[in-house]
């Protein structure tokens, strides 16, 4: 898979998880693209937590609002019954446990639900920003990312890069696969026609246990 096949592959992969009615947080990056892959029926409200429930899509070039940006500096749109609000409040939605999915990137995840996703030692960063908020006060946290990061495990036994957040990550969707987090470990419940079982196992950096059910993986 090129790039851009293995983003698509995940965000609609991803988009389907999602249910008709759920507040829905996405962060910046891959997860913007779900929205375009939602199945026919799923109607869902983007909160933006820089103040915003009701986002809509990337506005056309020349249509763009100064006004209007997401947490990641992107020029947005709004839907018809949009609520503007400050940060302070946005973050009373996230902590009062109002967003019902949030959907996020990841630089590590591990078997234990644990996120790394905000700094690497040594480089430059802005900050942690919004993400330890939404990954504790969202009521499910879902990872949208690539498998590998050339060739080097990004699911680990124990994530090696400071946490966003501890003990908070429901489920994985990658390329190659569908992991779910459960006490017991990874639980491999989907995988990609394109790769075998070894292949998913040699790519991740802790022994996956296999469900009984494995299906192929849905799109």
């Amino acid at each position: 898979m090129d790039k851009n096949q293995i983003r698509e592959v995940i965000a609609k992969r991803a988009a389907l998880e999602l249910k008709d009615g759920d507040v829905v947080n996405l962060g910046i990056g891959l997860p913007t693209l779900i929205p375009n892959y939602l199945p026919p029926g799923v109607k869902v409200t983007l909160q933006s937590e820089n103040g915003l429930l009701g986002m809509g899509p990337a506005p056309l070039p020349g249509e763009e609002n100064p006004d209007f940006t997401n947490a990641g500096g992107g020029y947005i749109t709004y839907f018809t019954g949009a609520s503007c609000f400050d940060s302070s409040f946005s973050f009373s939605v996230i902590r009062g446990r109002h967003v019902d999915v949030t959907i996020l990137g990841a630089l590590e995840a591990d078997e234990e639900g644990n996120l790394a996703n905000w700094m690497i030692p040594g480089k430059k960063t802005p900050g942690m920003g919004g993400a330890m908020d939404l990954i504790v006060g969202a009521k499910r946290v879902i990872l949208a990312m690539e498998h590998t990061a050339k060739g080097a495990h990004k699911i680990l036994k124990k994530c090696n890069l400071p946490l966003t957040a501890a003990g908070q990550v429901n489920l994985i969707v990658t390329e190659m696969c569908v992991i779910e987090v459960t006490p017991e470990g990874l639980l491999l419940k989907e995988i990609h026609p394109e790769f075998s079982l070894d292949q998913v196992q040699q790519a991740t950096g802790s022994t996956l246990i296999i469900s009984d059910e494995l299906i192929k993986m849905r799109q």
